[in-house]
């Protein structure tokens, strides 16, 4: 039975009328110097954060769950509970408790969600935190990227493989879509994201198009360059107002809108960027190229330096833009280690700024702000006689805004506290009424000791002293010993066990000037800095600018520093179809390596005319994948301005680099490995173009042997004869027998990994060499793996029985003879007389030459169906 309203105290009726308007959140309900939680959410606290649950009355025979912590841990435990996925209210009180009687008036000041994060504790200096919202159009998706911590704010709209991708690439710490399309997101994008569902009518043209104007005080968008995004607008409008529906309504940090292109840049999907590893390693703590590449010495910088990673660039004039900054860093080394110095003593000029807005900024980051704008100036100076011309323009865009420079620098003392309500943020000489009540403040307190000589000499009281408490202010104490020494005007306060405390008129004449005057300069401090506060909003956009340029130069800066430490080199980007690398190098391995050992540095040659694809076998832990990779993230460094791990690469302009690497089940999703790895090799099939490159490992890999076999040749093929676009291909493959390939397609060859036998061991060189390699060595790799040495001598004999029966007979002209030649596996056809007939009919009238990948499989699907 419920309580009625009047059952409950007062307390409880206000947190329970606030707790009705956030139901879906954890309520920290300020109760003096507590943040207290009742009911389910003091149950989460007590769990989540390691507090002791407790009980309180709340009325007649009632009680409720209580947990709470200090109102200053509030940072610390905020920062565990919204990590720990929970939306969190906080409730504060709106009025001096003092002047008040009876209840205090409580409101919720912010809402803090894992997507909605300004403080620092929440916040990584070298990640965004980006608030995504994802709308469902009739023939596009729209979505919006939103870092309320920086006011960056990206759109773009595409079909779903896109928006996955993008997904994938900045990594949204939430997501929020419209309640009926929960489902779909779901089937779309999986479970990956933390995500908030709004009501419909948000997601609506009219609604955020008209919050997107009032925001940004515009007729239309068009002077964004995103007139026509449509349904990007309504996302972009959606991530408005959930951060005004959670409680920020100040919000003008959040200058403009930037739109994503996928044809500017070089397209990745998402498999690509899991599977070369970009941010994210298959292995615990292991390397990823972001870890190896970024060596940047400024926040801004590591957080560009990730959107670079995943948005490499598609115009040959931005990279060698880029490219040309890079040598000159290279070249002009006293300059890039100066820039670098003041880089590194900016701090994170782009949150700074945005804490003006949200209310958030203390004293003591006014005067960091400061010091970054000296360190702009200081930059700019420096930028000043360069003859670079993508420097000048990031010299031109820089302004140190000398004028609220120097009013903070002025008005802000040098080491200023946290808190302005502590005091002692406002300079001497800012103000004449402020320095006035300070040498009030300052006398009285000296007055006072006047006061007490002048009492102890007239009275004859040595031990006489003055204090303070709360309770009744300035008093004088006199021990028992000379109380009847005390005058009759003295009014007695408090007897003690062996003192008298007294006050006097001219003693409470002193004290309310004295605590008058405190409570005066401390009102005064809080307005000046106000002043201060509203004085920076005007600053905001040049501000912005500067932390994006500061940005850029530390990116280059770090491009240029690892290619003078690692060795890198130029890259040469052409309008033709080639890869030409010579002596490349994996740049996370190379890396990895033990001291004093060297990576083996291999050549790669692909383009359209001789070698458009190449068929690499080898060994097993000889490197083929690393020499697949190593090829794609030279080609993704290049086009994203650095130097490459190579002596020298000329690389034909790249669209998209798709890769299909290894075999994992998605099981979640109810895939097997094999319809995984087909799902995936599908995409890149249906999407690859003239400039895109193609990396394959183990295709096939995920099924038996001869299904393997087929479409793996079926996929070659298809790349070479049926499809006009003729992708650079890398194919690392154990099917030996698809080295029959080169025999028949004229741009298709053959390389493999080299290795050495001596006696029972294998000796990997790792180097690439011409010819097709008969051997992947598995047991020897078995053996290197800790195999017991009774089964690896099994293996051994019956490996040797099964090349007894001719497994190595190079594959002929089609599927039919691989069935008949080749005893990789006990062969379903042997036990089954009747329906090897009907195979075998069926295979005889396949033209293997003119069947697509597609059609392979159904053929496939219907073998099995006989069986």
């Amino acid at each position: 039975m419920a309580k009625s309203k009047s059952e409950e105290t007062p307390l409880m009726q206000q947190h329970n009328a606030i707790k009705a308007k956030y139901p879906d959140a954890v309520l920290l309900f300020r109760v003096g110097d507590f943040y207290e939680t009742f009911n389910e959410d003091a149950v989460i606290a007590a769990r989540v954060l390691g507090i002791v649950l407790t009980k309180r009355a709340n009325g007649a025979a009632s009680y409720v769950d209580l947990a709470g912590f200090p109102h200053h841990a509030l940072d610390t435990y905020l920062h565990k509970l919204v990590k720990a996925g929970y939306r969190v209210a906080v409730c504060d009180q709106l009025e001096d408790p003092k002047s008040v009687k009876g209840i205090v008036k409580r409101g919720v000041t912010e809402m803090v969600t894992p997507g909605v994060a300004v403080n620092d504790k929440l916040l990584e200096n070298a990640s965004n935190n980006f608030l995504a919202a994802v709308h469902f159009g009739n023939n596009n998706t729209g979505v919006a990227f939103l870092d309320i911590s920086t006011g960056e704010f990206f759109i773009a709209q595409g079909n779903l493989e896109y928006i996955d991708k993008l997904l994938q690439s900045f990594k949204p710490a939430e997501v929020v879509f419209a309640k009926p399309q929960q489902k779909h997101f779901r089937q779309h994008f999986g479970s990956r994201f933390y995500t908030y569902t709004l009501d419909e009518w948000i997601f609506t043209t009219q609604y955020s198009q008209e919050i997107l104007l009032k925001h940004f005080g515009t007729h239309s968008l068009k002077g964004f360059g995103v007139a026509d995004l449509e349904e990007a607008h309504i996302a972009a409008g959606a991530t408005l107002h959930y951060l005004r529906d959670t409680e920020h309504p100040h919000l003008q940090h959040i200058t403009g809108l930037q739109r994503i292109d996928q044809d500017d840049f070089l397209w990745m999907d998402r498999f690509t960027v899991r599977n070369l590893e970009l941010m994210n390693s298959s292995v615990e703590n292991g390397h990823t190229l972001l870890n190896v590449l970024d060596n940047t010495v400024c926040p801004m910088g590591a957080r560009l330096l990730k959107r670079w990673l995943v948005f490499p660039l598609r115009d040959p004039q931005q990279i060698n833009e880029r490219l040309d900054v890079v040598e000159y860093f290279i070249k002009e080394t006293d300059l890039a280690k100066n820039l670098q110095q003041h880089l590194k003593q900016a701090g994170d000029l782009e949150r700074l700024v945005s804490k003006i807005p949200l209310k958030k900024i203390n004293p003591r980051e006014v005067m960091q702000l400061a010091k970054s704008l000296q360190q702009v100036q200081a930059i700019q100076e420096l930028l000043a006689a360069t003859s670079n011309t993508y420097l000048q323009r990031l010299h031109a865009q820089m302004d140190p805004c000398p004028a609220i420079l120097d009013r903070i620098l002025q008005q802000v003392t040098d080491t200023p506290p946290v808190l302005v309500n502590k005091g002692g943020t406002i300079r001497e000489g800012v103000h004449p009424e402020l320095d006035k009540l300070r040498m009030i403040a300052s006398s009285g307190k000296e007055y006072l000791l006047q006061i007490q000589q002048k009492e102890s000499e007239a009275t004859g009281i040595p031990s006489l002293k003055v204090a303070f408490n709360n309770v009744f202010g300035y008093y004088l104490e006199v021990t028992n010993a000379h109380k009847n020494k005390v005058p009759n005007n003295w009014i007695r306060k408090q007897t003690l066990a062996n003192a008298e405390r007294y006050i006097t008129p001219e003693l409470k004449e002193y004290e309310e000037q004295i605590t008058g005057a405190e409570e005066k300069i401390l009102a005064l401090e809080i307005q000046l800095f106000d002043d201060l506060l509203l004085a920076l909003q005007e600053y905001i956009v040049p501000v912005q600018q500067n932390a994006q340029a500061m940005a850029r130069i530390d990116c280059l800066l770090c491009f240029a520093g690892n290619a003078l430490q690692y060795k890198y080199r130029r890259p040469v980007l052409t309008d033709s179809f080639e890869l030409d690398i010579k002596e490349g190098r994996h740049p996370v391995i190379e890396r990895g390596l033990p001291a004093g050992e060297s990576y083996v540095a291999n050549d790669i040659l692909l383009d359209q005319q001789q070698q458009q694809i190449i068929i690499l076998t080898g060994p097993n832990m000889s490197g083929k994948s690393a020499l697949l990779r190593q090829t794609a993230l030279i080609t993704l460094m290049a086009h994203m301005g650095s130097f490459v791990p190579a002596t020298s690469a000329t690389i034909g302009l790249t669209d998209k680099i798709f890769t299909r690497v290894g075999a994992s089940d998605n099981l979640s999703g109810g895939e097997s490995t094999f319809m995984v790895e087909m799902n995936e090799t599908a995409s890149i099939i249906n999407n690859i173009t003239p400039r895109s490159l193609v990396i394959l490992d183990e295709i096939g890999r995920g099924t038996s042997t001869y299904d393997g076999i087929s479409i793996a040749w079926s996929i070659v093929e298809y790349l070479h004869d049926m499809t006009p676009h003729k992708p650079k291909t890398l194919f690392a493959t154990h099917y030996h027998e698809l080295n029959e390939l080169e025999n028949k397609h004229s741009r298709v060859k053959n390389y493999h990994i080299t290795n050495m036998e001596s006696g029972n061991k294998v000796i990997f060189l790792r180097k690439l060499a011409p010819g097709g390699s008969r051997h992947s060595f598995g047991i020897h790799v078995a053996r290197m793996a800790g195999m017991p040495p009774a089964l690896v001598n099994r293996a051994n004999e019956v490996l040797a029985q099964l090349e007894e029966k001719h497994i190595e007979a190079p594959l002929q002209h089609n599927i039919k003879q691989i069935a008949n030649s080749t005893k990789v596996q006990l062969s379903i056809f042997d036990a089954h007389s009747d329906t090897f007939k009907q195979i075998r009919d069926m295979l005889e009238h396949v033209d293997i030459n003119r069947l697509t990948p597609v059609e392979a499989l159904l053929k496939l699907s219907e073998i099995k169906g006989l069986l």
